[in-house]
């Protein structure tokens, strides 16, 4: 992300965007697959959500974020873009460095839990039939048990669908919001609403659903949502009602996907075949 404000052409923009991709991909799966060996079923939804919603709010305040750098446009000689990626960049780094520390595998591993801590946190894992409530050694048979079960796949397909529409919505809000008329920092301050009406909504299912132990009829529920809030992008040439659809779309989408991987985890019992499901249905 760093070098990506350093480069001077687009091959070089090319190669930072790669090793950028190799980097993050195993990001998102992790987190929640993390997530997932410490907490109860009807625990991990909110959980999931509120980890999710960081992306919704980084969609928020990366606007305004975004609107603020741009301003050292010339500042060493470079483009305020370039900025934006440089200064990101770094600040991820040394985030990443710091979780070397912070960052501990199962409870049985925790070095900042007491003893009486370790031992409740075990005991309601095991309560809840988790496997994660006792150390698993890794083997291979546990990566063919996930390519052999039809869940991975199921949950691939209705995962890849809210996925494609999240991508639509978050690379083309800025083409939608400069179809309305507004450019630079007016269009990225617009960006923000939308993204934190996304947020607020992705939690506020992840509660609902770990309650309701409903997962599905939630994701079917937002859907609609966002179906409406799309047909409205399609269907009107009214910058107002364009608008008025981002909300809906942001609000319908973004909670599918914090929830769909609740659902699938929720789903795939044992520490290693759930880290390798959740890895290939978030691929």
């Amino acid at each position: 992300m760093t070098c990506m404000g350093l480069v001077h052409n687009y091959s070089g923009l090319a190669a930072a965007r790669f090793f950028l991709g190799i980097a993050e991909a195993g990001l998102f799966p992790g987190v929640n697959y993390y997530l997932s060996c410490w907490y109860k079923r009807s625990e991990f939804g909110i959980r999931a959500a509120i980890f999710f919603s960081a992306a919704a709010f980084a969609g928020s305040f990366g606007g305004l974020l975004a609107a603020a750098i741009d301003l050292m446009k010339g500042i060493g000689g470079k483009p305020g873009w370039a900025w934006i990626f440089i200064l990101e960049g770094l600040a991820t780094v040394v985030v990443g460095v710091i979780s070397y520390w912070m960052v501990h595998d199962f409870p049985d591993e925790a070095k900042f839990l007491r003893e009486d801590e370790r031992a409740r946190v075990i005991r309601r894992l095991r309560a809840d039939k988790q496997h994660s409530a006792q150390h698993e050694t890794f083997r291979l048979e546990y990566a063919w048990q996930s390519l052999k079960d039809w869940k991975t796949y199921a949950f691939a397909i209705v995962y890849m669908g809210a996925d494609g529409s999240l991508y639509a919505f978050s690379l083309f809000l800025p083409s939608i919001i400069s179809e309305l008329g507004y450019t630079s920092t007016r269009a990225n301050l617009l960006t923000v609403p939308p993204y934190a009406a996304a947020a607020i909504m992705t939690i506020a299912v992840g509660w609902i659903a770990d309650r309701t132990k409903q997962r599905g009829l939630c994701n079917i529920l937002v859907s609609i949502l966002a179906i409406v809030g799309y047909s409205m992008l399609l269907g009107s040439n009214k910058a107002g009602v364009k608008y008025a659809g981002t909300f809906l779309g942001a609000m319908g989408v973004y909670p599918s996907i914090a929830n769909t991987i609740s659902w699938a985890s929720n789903n795939i019992e044992g520490v290693y075949k759930r880290g390798v499901s959740l890895g290939i249905i978030i691929g």
